[in-house]
């Protein structure tokens, strides 16, 4: 007999219509913790696609370098080749006057360090010995009074880590027997890419913009051009610095006497391009070499000089020839250069702030549609900011 109370029990499909499900769990979670989870996850997919880029970039670097150092390149020598081109000067001859200018310069360069590095050589290397000498003995009858026979340890013990890292440097060199190879093709690869930009540069950009869809051709073009600006007038600027820089440390360690100031001068010029740790590994050999040649006396002058020059860049330079550039705040550049050469070593810290700055100035165009505001995007609170020299005579 059945039980008049029991109901007919429905199928399983019907019961799961019929139960509803809760979101207590959902709704029990602070919103503050939803937002942060959200951000989270985004974050997470954003730090991904650029790790994946990084390794890319890792994995061709034989042929991202090239293309790196061309465009750098041809950022410097393009306000030279732009008026040329602006002055009616045939394009094939403006690229043959920039191409043989800026080997003429750079062979130029190299030339009078390595002059001078062999006409000075013999005495910088006994005045080495010399100085090595007086160190020794100021060890010896100094405050440390250090015996002969624990200077002589350290000596050797100096030696023989030297021994072992330049036999792990050669069995190095040996494992990658191509890096000349590598290095011949890579500078091959650059003239050839340096080429084609300044020939077709346009005309790659526009085929480049086409691979976009086409309703973001235009902000993408707007954004290129004016990372592509910023880009210019920050090699522009660095190559002023860097020949400012020079010139003032190189007279300086030629007045004072101290030795190889070309190559010095030379040195300081190469590694301005590299903000902040050129300026200070440069001007620490400048500082070496007139200490072991000339003395504590000369050396405390050569240091004064190095940062006299480095306080009138930062201070005076930076913010005069930086009005038509990208202003770089110090802390991004220790920063940007710092990351760069983790990964990438001395080509990521060259290419570091050029690379952050193009990439800060496309997110400032993009991000407040610089494409329907004709360019002038208002001032955004990042590190990195596009700043419009006042001309006389307008507006």
């Amino acid at each position: 007999m059945v039980d008049s109370d029991d109901k007919p029990r429905g199928s399983f499909r019907d019961i799961l219509r019929q139960r509803t499900v809760t979101s207590e769990t959902a709704s029990s979670v602070p919103h503050g913790l939803r937002v942060a989870t959200a951000y989270s996850w985004r974050l997470l997919v954003v730090a991904a696609a650029i790790a994946l880029v990084i390794w890319l970039v890792i994995q061709l670097k034989l042929l991202v370098i090239p293309l790196l150092i061309a465009i750098l390149i041809s950022a410097l020598i393009w306000p030279a080749f732009s008026w040329l081109i602006r002055h009616r000067v045939p394009r094939w001859l403006a690229i043959v006057i920039s191409m043989l200018g800026t080997i003429a310069i750079v062979t130029g360069l190299v030339w009078l360090a390595v002059w001078q590095i062999t006409r000075q050589w013999s005495s910088v290397q006994a005045k080495t010995v010399e100085g090595i000498d007086q160190l020794r003995q100021y060890l010896i009858d100094g405050p440390l009074h250090l015996t002969p026979s624990q200077i002589d340890g350290f000596l050797s013990q100096a030696g023989t880590f030297l021994q072992q890292q330049a036999s792990l440097l050669w069995s190095g060199a040996l494992a990658i027997g191509s890096t000349v190879g590598h290095v011949a093709t890579g500078l091959l690869l650059t003239l050839f890419i340096l080429l084609c930009l300044l020939a077709d540069g346009g005309g790659i950009w526009r085929w480049t913009t086409r691979l976009f869809p086409r309703r973001a051709r235009v902000p993408i073009d707007g954004a290129g051009r004016a990372g592509w600006l910023t880009v210019v007038n920050y090699a522009r600027t660095q190559l002023l610095v860097a020949t400012i820089d020079a010139v003032g440390i190189g007279l300086g360690a030629f007045l004072l006497g101290v030795p190889l100031a070309i190559p010095v001068a030379v040195l300081v010029f190469l590694g301005s391009f590299v903000p902040i740790v050129g300026a200070v590994v440069t001007g620490a050999l400048a500082v070496f070499l007139a200490l072991v040649y000339n003395g504590w006396w000369i050396a405390l002058w050569m240091l004064v000089v190095v940062l006299g020059v480095q306080q009138l860049e930062g201070h005076v330079l930076q913010p005069v020839l930086m009005g038509s550039a990208v202003k770089v705040h110090p802390l991004a550049v220790v920063l940007v250069v710092a990351g760069g050469a983790l990964i990438a070593g001395i080509p990521g810290a060259l290419f570091a702030v050029p690379l952050a700055a193009f990439v800060n100035v496309v997110a400032v165009y993009l991000a407040h549609r610089g494409w329907e505001t004709g360019g002038r995007a208002p001032d955004a609170d990042l590190i990195w900011s596009t700043v419009p020299r006042t001309r006389k005579g307008r507006a």
